[in-house]
């Protein structure tokens, strides 16, 4: 196998690499609306008179974001390496994401505050909020 012949092989498989790292972003979004949905569609038909039980639905959305802004992360840094990769001419098929974590938008945190990700949970958020907004009379929520 000569030096360009490896330089796709390892293209191919860091590019394997970042679509299960989305794949595992969609499924985890796809899981956060349905546990959420199911469960506030589930306090309001056992028709709860404690709303804090919807406010307790704010938690499994924020280790769902958390989460996710991971696999967002581990996707950035993959693709640092794949840009490494692409004008090499030869490689030795190492995938060291650390080298890359100082480089802009390449943190954990700035995955996390990350537009998508912020529109997205602040969106499920938001539903809870106003799920409690309309669970909540003045008399249940004393």
């Amino acid at each position: 196998m000569n030096g360009m012949d490896k330089v796709i092989k390892h293209l191919e498989m860091t590019q394997a690499i970042i679509n299960r790292l989305g794949s595992n972003s969609f499924w985890l979004k796809g899981w956060s609306m349905t546990i959420i949905v199911a469960a506030t569609v589930l306090i309001t038909r056992l028709d709860t008179q404690s709303p804090l039980i919807v406010l307790a639905l704010i938690f499994p959305i924020l280790g769902f974001w958390i989460l996710d802004g991971y696999f967002l992360w581990q996707e950035r840094l993959f693709r640092e390496i794949y840009n490494e990769v692409r004008v090499q001419s030869d490689t030795d098929f190492k995938m060291d994401v650390m080298k890359h974590q100082n480089r802009p938008k390449c943190s954990w945190v700035s995955a996390i505050f990350s537009v998508t990700l912020i529109i997205f949970y602040l969106g499920e958020i938001a539903f809870i909020l106003i799920s409690f907004w309309r669970l909540c009379s003045p008399s249940s929520c004393l």
